[in-house]
């Protein structure tokens, strides 16, 4: 089993005093560092130890030795900034990261029992997402809000179209209702997606998730679309599909999509689905898409899709001078983190961590995040 915590992280900012300065930076006197004359811009930036002035040169207040009053310390920019003062009240900031609330649309046509590895399709589907030790479900549900919808269409049996059999719910830990959804159920007929995705739209609209949680629909589909006026509707069905998820990330509900059989769809409709899914253009976008061979594979590109979302940024509720972002200091578990190797500034009110950083994040059962920053470093 491979454990995915995505609990709420608490992030901790603390900040700290203020100052003044003197002294002779490497840019003064008459001895200066040759790099103050070197020319600069946005596509030209200064080395480390200066900023780019507005002259348009490099410039430097000041070295790790030098420039700066007792009461500030050298940025690794070579500007002067104040050190920690008691006097300064700290200013403490909370953040969480955003929680992924996916609903799984999974295909219910008849030709779901075809062959797919040694199995049938639907059998591998159960398997790649309930499987005890390398399932989907058991793998990420203590960290992504899940639901489960079947879909399908049966005029001889049923007049509604779509017809939809979905869990109870969307929540953490829901390994149960979508295993009594899929072995209480199985393969049956037609194929409308586009008609199928929208009832899925129309629910998260009328349910919208919470803030801080980002509403995704994950859908599994082994052959090309079609419609509810007709089964055998496959360029019919490809508009619509086309069009629902386009309606699906206008109204902030992001769509992926995966083949279970390879060859199954043609390249140009889970081109065009993928892009539209994701708001990229239908005829230049690029936006991945999957397409499983076997169960195995079908196990991985799940598992790779839904830990896709698991996010390691963390939201502020304060921005932070983002110039100022390398005088901090971060620890993930009490370990101490590298700017620009472990964490990053992605925008004034949000951090990310990175590589190995993320993964303590993730993989922790009660995560904690700390960052400190020099006062000043807080800006609203």
């Amino acid at each position: 089993m491979r454990p995915v915590c995505l609990l709420v992280s608490t992030l901790v900012l603390a900040l700290a005093a203020c100052g003044g300065k003197v002294g002779n930076g490497p840019c003064e006197g008459s001895s200066q560092d040759p790099i103050c004359d070197q020319s600069c811009g946005a596509d030209n930036p200064c080395p480390e130890g200066f900023y780019c002035g507005d002259d348009g040169t490099c410039n430097a207040e000041c070295t790790s030795v030098s420039g700066c009053t007792d009461a500030e310390y050298c940025r690794p920019d070579g500007m002067c900034e104040p050190l920690i003062d008691a006097d300064c009240p700290n200013v403490t900031l909370s953040g969480e990261r955003t929680v992924p609330v996916v609903q799984l649309l999974l295909d219910q046509s008849g030709s779901m029992d075809a062959a797919f590895g040694g199995t049938i399709r639907w059998e591998g589907m159960k398997d790649a997402l309930l499987d005890q030790t390398d399932g989907v479900i058991v793998n990420t549900q203590a960290s992504v809000i899940f639901g489960a919808s079947l879909y399908t269409n049966n005029r001889d049996t049923d007049p509604t179209c779509p017809r939809i059999t979905s869990t109870p719910e969307r929540k953490l830990n829901n390994y149960d209702q979508i295993d009594d959804l899929l072995n209480d159920n199985t393969y049956d007929a037609d194929t409308p997606t586009g008609d199928s995705i929208d009832k899925i739209v129309d629910d998260f609209l009328a349910n919208p998730v919470p803030s801080g949680q980002t509403p995704i629909i994950l859908l599994a589909t082994d052959g090309e679309p079609d419609t509810c006026e007709d089964g055998d509707d496959t360029d019919g069905g490809r508009i619509e599909a086309v069009a629902a998820a386009t309606r699906a990330y206008d109204n902030g509900i992001r769509l992926y999509i995966l083949s279970v059989g390879e060859g199954q769809i043609s390249a140009g409709h889970l081109q065009d689905m993928a892009n539209a899914g994701t708001g990229q253009d239908l005829a230049t976008g690029m936006a991945p898409y999957t397409e499983a061979g076997n169960p195995a594979e079908l196990t991985d590109q799940l598992l790779a899709l839904v830990e896709g979302q698991l996010s390691c940024e963390l939201t502020l509720d304060g921005v932070i001078d983002q110039s100022q972002a390398a005088s901090g200091t971060v620890t993930v578990n009490g370990e101490e983190k590298t700017f620009n190797v472990d964490w990053e500034i992605v925008d004034g009110d949000t951090i990310r961590l990175i590589g190995q950083a993320c993964d303590d994040l993730l993989n922790a059962s009660d995560p904690t995040v700390e960052a400190t920053f020099p006062c000043g470093v807080v800006v609203d």
